[in-house]
């Protein structure tokens, strides 16, 4: 991974045709144990948005309110999120969802032992109680921000060597436990991480049970689309649930506010919060 993905500085996303739709159930992936779920309506977005390390302050979003951009993504915790957020409150989700913004929840957990990125480790033989602590921790933190069930939460895993079998089969658990735990309390799965590794690992994987039905990728060929450059089957997480990040360190001034972001092409759902 970056150097910027590997820093305390996370990241930004965009997005190409402003909007935002219900639909019913997109991104779930079918299990047992989801089957008696009532679930609420997916709320998509398809166009621009951009992430900040820190989520940035009010006066700044309504500035950054053009039209360009139509969702943010946010930190909301994680004990390998990078920074502090003193703007990120309940207030302040409800006060930029008024103007206007969409909103997608981004949860920083243990990373792979065999990848660079974050100092909290999983580990086998904790992977799968670790997984579901911290997707309980990822509720929490959703819907205390006023973020409801049926929003998505996606899990930040970072780049990491998946020819570790070992560590592969490791993360794999982790994640499984943690999009499981997610949908138990009503919490749409959704998953950030790179073509070459960590996306990769997941939808290549042979068996998908309780994998995340919204895949959010990294492959930063300033393509913005979700489509032309997808790189696994076309028929793979369709039904608005994917993520492109196309683009890091973009650094861009809106109405006398100058925050680097980094571009996605979104398709996906976003936090319920009205």
């Amino acid at each position: 991974m970056a150097d910027h993905r590997q820093s305390k500085k996370r990241r930004y996303i965009s997005w190409s045709v402003a909007g935002a739709v219900v639909v019913a159930g997109g991104g779930i992936a079918a299990t047992t144990s989801m089957a008696a779920t009532t679930w609420p309506a997916q709320k998509t977005f398809t166009g621009r948005a951009f992430d900040t390390c820190a989520a940035p302050s009010l006066a700044a979003m309504k500035a950054w309110h053009t039209g360009f951009y139509g969702a943010a993504a946010v930190y909301i915790g994680g004990k390998n999120r990078g920074c502090s957020q003193p703007n990120l409150t309940a207030s302040w989700v409800k006060s930029v969802s008024t103007v206007g913004w969409k909103l997608v929840p981004l949860y920083v957990g243990s990373q792979p032992s065999c990848g660079s990125g974050g100092s909290v480790k999983i580990s086998a033989s904790t992977a799968a109680s670790v997984g579901k602590s911290e997707a309980d921790d990822a509720v929490a933190k959703a819907s205390a921000l006023g973020m409801k069930a049926g929003s998505p939460i996606f899990l930040d895993m970072e780049a990491y060597d998946t020819t570790n079998t070992s560590c592969n089969n490791a993360v794999l658990t982790y994640v499984r436990a943690f999009d499981k735990e997610l949908h138990a309390k009503t919490y749409r799965a959704g998953y950030y991480g790179f073509t070459s590794s960590s996306a990769k690992a997941i939808a290549t994987a042979t068996n998908k049970t309780d994998l995340p039905g919204n895949l959010w990728y990294a492959l930063w060929d300033k393509v913005n689309t979700t489509t032309s450059d997808w790189p696994w089957g076309a028929t793979q997480y369709t039904g608005h649930s994917r993520a492109h990040q196309y683009m890091v360190n973009s650094k861009e001034s809106r109405g006398g506010y100058t925050i680097t972001v980094d571009r996605d092409a979104w398709d996906g759902p976003v936090a319920i919060t009205g």
